[in-house]
């Protein structure tokens, strides 16, 4: 395979990906929306906690599950898990429309979408390797988390605020450094058949999505405002 036919499908391999990222987010999107935009649904989560927190838990098992599964299953099964996980979180993101203006969230996705796409144009383009970077990136959103939990029980507003925007820091290294490792993987399956090629694809996708509106959330943190 020459570098013109090479580049040719790595960058219909990206588009693909992209695509499935697009759908996903289009996806969480409107069920977001729908819900959100319904008192009964909001009265009926709010008294029911446990319903959310089971949504919850069910996501976190579709993306450790992909992860682990994903070179195991049929594409079909991998698109049809990816497609549950973002319609499960357009379920949990209908709450934002209880807190925050539907302009502030507005404002604020599309402010991540300009982020996020220079953050990828980034990633893909730059010749310094970012595998240094993401080890690091990786350890930095473990330490969010345990720090998120802290703050679950301390609930400092200024310890809150220092989470927010590492966060932000830590979602956009990922970006980054994500999209570097999605182009450089396509080396790896460019021989392989269209089955492998879809799962690897929606396997990328699902990455730059949780990056997507993980960067999403803690910019609504920012600026957001609260109705």
């Amino acid at each position: 395979m020459n570098i013109a036919t090479l580049v040719r499908t790595q960058q219909r391999y990206i588009q693909r990906v992209f695509s499935w990222m697009f759908v996903g987010l289009l996806m969480t999107g409107i069920v977001a929306f729908l819900l959100g935009r319904n008192d009964n649904v909001i009265t009926y989560f709010q008294a029911n906690p446990s319903v959310m927190f089971g949504i919850l838990i069910a996501e976190l098992v579709m993306v450790f599950f992909l992860s682990a599964r994903v070179s195991k299953i049929s594409s079909t099964t991998a698109t049809l898990l990816f497609f549950i996980y973002a319609a499960l979180n357009g379920v949990t993101f209908s709450l934002l429309f209880s807190v925050y203006s539907i302009g502030s969230i507005a404002t604020t996705f599309f402010v991540t979408a300009g982020m996020f796409g220079a953050l990828a144009v980034y990633g893909y383009v730059t010749k310094r390797d970012l595998s240094k970077m993401g080890s690091i990136l990786f350890m930095a959103l473990i330490g969010l988390i345990l720090a998120t939990v802290v703050n679950m029980f301390v609930t400092s507003s200024g310890f809150t605020l220092v989470i927010t925007y590492l966060g932000v820091i830590i979602f956009a290294g990922l970006t980054a450094y994500d999209m570097q490792t999605i182009k450089q993987y396509h080396t790896f399956t460019k021989d392989a058949d269209d089955d492998v090629i879809t799962r690897s694809a929606i396997m990328g996708a699902l990455v730059l999505y949780l990056d997507f509106i993980n960067l999403f959330l803690y910019l609504l943190r920012i600026f957001g405002n609260r109705d």
